[in-house]
């Protein structure tokens, strides 16, 4: 039954997350549809068979039972469907003559041609049909769904910024932890660096150092100060699929695969506490804001990292927690035993017994990360559609750029490209993180959907542009016949590309 509710979550979150984003990508080819005055016979949110339809107006509203995409079906327009007209002719009886229906009219069949298939004939356009609006009213409405996509990741972004505002760690405050044996290691990190430029230029502030951007340079370097003195390290050409490998090799392992862990490398933020909450095993010990944790079952614990792990590998036994507490904070409860006096300080020591919540043990407490300068800057409404607008323009050309690396063969296509069972992996464990990793994950999918959209494959909206920029300088369109074939092709490749994805992301998930 576990199994199954688990399985089922992963469908859930992933057919909300697609289904936003395929809604908004439709309904852009929508309205600017009928802002033009195209006729839409149908809105369709998932693909046959259809759950529920209903008419409405001139538009058939739909449900598919798969929730793996959807379509706007606009009159005129020869689109993926490749729902057009054929050429018929009467059906002939074994006399020759037309074979007539009940109310006396000739029964109709598709006219073959010489190869044997149906004749796709194209009438006039009528005035609310697609074919009959200029070329640029065509090419906005065409290009709709993938601006409205990317107008929507702008306002995901935005509303984190305003929301959680923006998170500065000065870099020189942070050396780093860094995992033998990682990615990290082998570029030449090593425990206890500060980070102080990326790819050539400074860094102030940690957050900067291992984002997207600075990942995608080819190759990715770092400058670290290291006893005083300042280190230039690079990593080897192919970091993506190498980070995706090693993604791949932690999900296994049966950990969490954030950067850090893949990477190799963490901030080594010391182990002081914000927050001790109340009926959690931590305050009954005497532990109180202030305190710094010194080691746990004799392990030293040089930083927080070092302190999660071993609560989590504790799983659930009893710890001996020892930390320190400036004197002018009081003496400790009376479960805690003074060990010595340091300074100003106080030494104590206290068995604790995490507690199990959820698939974690967790003591209840909270790390204070003002101990490294670290501080939170909430942003106004301008400041946060700015920062919004700024990242999803980013991640659009960080996106183009990568996808170049794997036409070039510089990134392992096999390594980085995912389908659906990758993205269904990927939601369910942002949402599992929090509303904020959840809408930010939609936000990056919302704009790898435009972008994969406008890229100038038959079937695509990129296609169609195309076809509509040939309109343009030619002053007359392909013919139908050049259009559903090319059309057939692009679906043809995309099934293609779908079987490849999916099996890809079982041999990397299921190995």
């Amino acid at each position: 039954m576990d199994v199954i509710l688990n399985t089922l979550s992963y469908f859930l979150w992933v057919a909300l997350a697609l289904g936003i984003l395929v809604f908004i990508h439709e309904l852009g080819h929508f309205l600017a549809a009928r802002l033009f005055g195209m006729r839409v016979d149908a809105f369709s949110l998932g693909f046959p068979p259809n759950l529920f339809r209903k008419q409405v107006g001139e538009t058939e509203y739909r449900l598919g039972a798969v929730p793996l995409g959807g379509y706007v079906k606009i009159a005129g327009m020869v689109d993926e469907s490749l729902d057009v007209a054929y050429e018929m002719e009467p059906v002939l009886d074994e006399h020759g003559r037309p074979v007539l229906d009940d109310d006396g009219e000739p029964v109709l069949q598709e006219k073959l041609g010489r190869n044997g298939k149906p004749i796709p004939t194209e009438s006039e356009p009528q005035p609310d049909e697609f074919r009959s609006k200029p070329v640029w009213q065509r090419s906005v409405v065409i290009s709709a769904g993938v601006i409205f996509n990317f107008v929507f990741a702008c306002l995901i972004y935005a509303a984190l910024a305003f929301t959680f505002g923006q998170l500065f760690t000065p870099t020189e405050n942070v050396p780093v932890d860094v995992a033998e044996g990682s990615v990290a290691s082998e570029m030449g990190l090593r425990p206890g660096d500060r980070i102080v430029g990326v790819n050539g230029r400074p860094v102030e502030y940690y957050e900067d150092v291992f984002t997207m951007e600075a990942l995608s340079a080819d190759p990715f370097r770092v400058t670290v100060l290291r006893d005083g003195q300042s280190v230039d390290l690079a990593a080897e050409p192919g970091l993506a699929s190498r980070l995706s490998r090693e993604a791949v090799e932690v999900d296994r392992a049966g950990g969490e695969t954030n950067l850090e862990t893949v990477f190799g490398v963490s901030p080594r933020i010391p182990p002081v506490l914000s927050v001790v909450s109340d009926g959690f095993p931590a305050r009954d010990a005497g532990l109180q804001a202030g305190d710094r944790i010194l080691s746990i079952d004799g392990q030293p614990v040089p930083s927080w990292n070092r302190l999660t792990d071993l609560i989590t590998g504790s799983e659930g036994a009893p710890l001996v927690v020892r930390w320190a507490r400036p004197d002018s904070l009081g003496a400790a409860g009376e479960g805690a035993r003074v060990i010595e006096h340091r300074g100003a300080a106080t030494v104590y020591e206290a068995e604790v017994t995490p507690r199990a919540v959820g698939d974690s043990y967790q003591m209840g407490i909270a790390l204070d990360a003002t101990a490294i300068g670290q501080r939170v800057e909430k942003l106004g409404l301008g400041e946060s559609v700015v920062a919004g607008t700024r990242q999803a323009a980013s991640t659009v050309a960080l996106t183009f750029s990568f996808i170049g690396k794997l036409v070039t063969g510089r990134e392992s296509v096999r390594d980085n490209v995912g389908g659906p069972l990758m993205i269904a992996k990927q939601t369910k464990e942002a949402a599992d993180q929090g509303g904020g990793a959840f809408w930010m994950f939609v936000a990056y999918l919302s704009i790898a959907l435009a972008v994969f959209n406008v890229l100038p494959i038959p079937a695509l909206d990129g296609g169609h542009l195309v076809f509509l920029a040939y309109e343009a300088v030619v002053r007359r369109e392909p013919s139908l016949r050049v259009r559903m074939v090319v059309q057939q092709v692009g679906v043809a490749l995309i099934l293609a590309l779908m079987v490849f994805v999916i099996f890809n992301d079982a041999v990397r998930w299921f190995g």
